[in-house]
């Protein structure tokens, strides 16, 4: 479930994102000036921040630029004002979209699925799991911030696993979707190869726990 922070100091604006929020299944949280939607990105996982310009204590911009410079949270500003110039410095300040009050509660909902999805395709590429570090692109893993050497089938194997986590998989399943074709010695093939995988995970070589007359899995808190 997606988490989405509204920060407007008008209530009523903050009810009807919320309610929307919630009817499309997101988690909401709410902030009526910006110090206090600071503190919440700073101690909360928040995939969109809903942000007005006009507030009071600290404007817009000013809490765009400080939540960026904490956390690289998709934001959409809001505003009574339509001006280009405030477009413009917006975008210059990083955000993702610019909605004009009065605005559709539907049109921004579907303007925030946009945004989170752009958002999590990019995240995609890197993924940090415990000390666990992949760079899809670079083609690199980092073992507590060392670089480990991987095979190719065990940096696709690692991958599939993550991507899969808590599920248990069969070696059937694993083959198939890494080897791409059926092989005789399915449990050697697969077997060796989390041997290997688990030897150079060092101590979160133990977050690939066998599952008993299936497969494998990765163990993910």
């Amino acid at each position: 479930m997606a988490t989405l922070l509204i920060v407007d100091d008008e209530i009523m604006i903050r009810e009807v994102i919320k309610e929307y929020g919630n009817s499309y299944g997101y988690k909401v949280l709410e902030a009526s000036d910006g110090l206090e939607a600071i503190e919440i990105v700073k101690n909360n996982d928040v995939d969109c921040v809903i942000l007005d310009i006009m507030m009071p204590e600290l404007d817009g911009f000013s809490t765009c630029r400080h939540i960026k410079e904490y956390k690289d949270v998709p934001i959409i500003m809001l505003s009574a004002r339509a001006a280009e110039d405030d477009k413009l410095y917006g975008f210059e300040l990083g955000i993702d979209d610019y909605v004009s009050k009065p605005f559709s509660p539907k049109e921004l909902m579907a303007r925030i699925k946009v945004v989170i999805e752009r958002s999590t395709n990019i995240v995609k590429d890197i993924i940090v799991e415990d000390g666990i570090y992949i760079d899809r692109k670079a083609h690199v893993v980092k073992v507590d911030d060392e670089i480990v050497h991987l095979t190719n089938k065990e940096f696709d194997l690692l991958n599939y696993l993550i991507e899969n986590a808590n599920t248990a998989i069969t070696r059937e399943k694993i083959l198939e979707n890494i080897w791409g074709y059926d092989y005789y010695s399915i449990d050697r093939t697969v077997d060796t190869h989390i041997k290997m995988l688990r030897k150079n995970l060092g101590r979160y070589g133990n977050k690939i726990v066998t599952v008993r007359g299936v497969g494998y899995k990765f163990e993910k808190e």
